[in-house]
């Protein structure tokens, strides 16, 4: 099994940084307790706030990919719906 890190970026809308910011750290609790999940970590911009950035790592694709359809995935979407400006994610193996 080939483990995977995670680098999602999020980026908030204005005026609702405390309302993202609170269901991310849920979420951030939630998924540490997932099966798979190696390292969850949640960093926020200095300069830019609105800005957050996960860390992830899991044990491999297909567990990552269970996250996504978990129900705490579920949960953070419906409660922070219409308030995030964009979001991207990498896929990225340790080559060193």
């Amino acid at each position: 099994m080939t483990e995977l890190t995670i680098a999602a970026n999020i980026f908030v809308k204005v005026g609702k940084l405390d309302q993202v910011k609170d269901e991310l750290l849920k979420l951030t609790q939630a998924t540490r307790n997932e099966q798979g999940c190696i390292q969850y970590k949640l960093h926020q911009d200095n300069d830019n706030p609105l800005h957050f950035l996960f860390y992830e790592t899991w044990e491999s694709r297909t567990l990552w990919q269970a996250h996504m359809h978990h129900q705490n995935i579920k949960n953070y979407k419906a409660a922070t719906e219409g308030c995030i400006e964009s979001v991207s994610l990498s896929e990225m193996s340790d080559i060193s």
